[in-house]
């Protein structure tokens, strides 16, 4: 796997992780989401997609405009 790649698949995992406990925090703290557990993994597996690939585009930008 390229470097670029596997930085876009690592950026997508972090996207959607990030996501699954900012959910579990408003749980904790404010109370149940009106959406099941399935929707928010379905919704995190979409955000993690979203973010490996605006990440796997933006990282060939940046490189070479020397900004990594």
């Amino acid at each position: 796997m390229r470097a670029r790649t596997k930085s876009g698949v690592l950026w997508g995992a972090v996207g959607a992780l990030a996501f699954l406990a900012l959910t579990q925090g408003y749980i904790l703290l404010v109370g149940p989401l009106p959406v099941s557990l399935l929707v928010r993994l379905a919704l995190a597996a979409a955000l993690g997609v979203a973010v490996a690939g605006v990440s796997y585009v933006t990282e060939h930008r940046l490189a070479r405009k020397g900004r990594t």
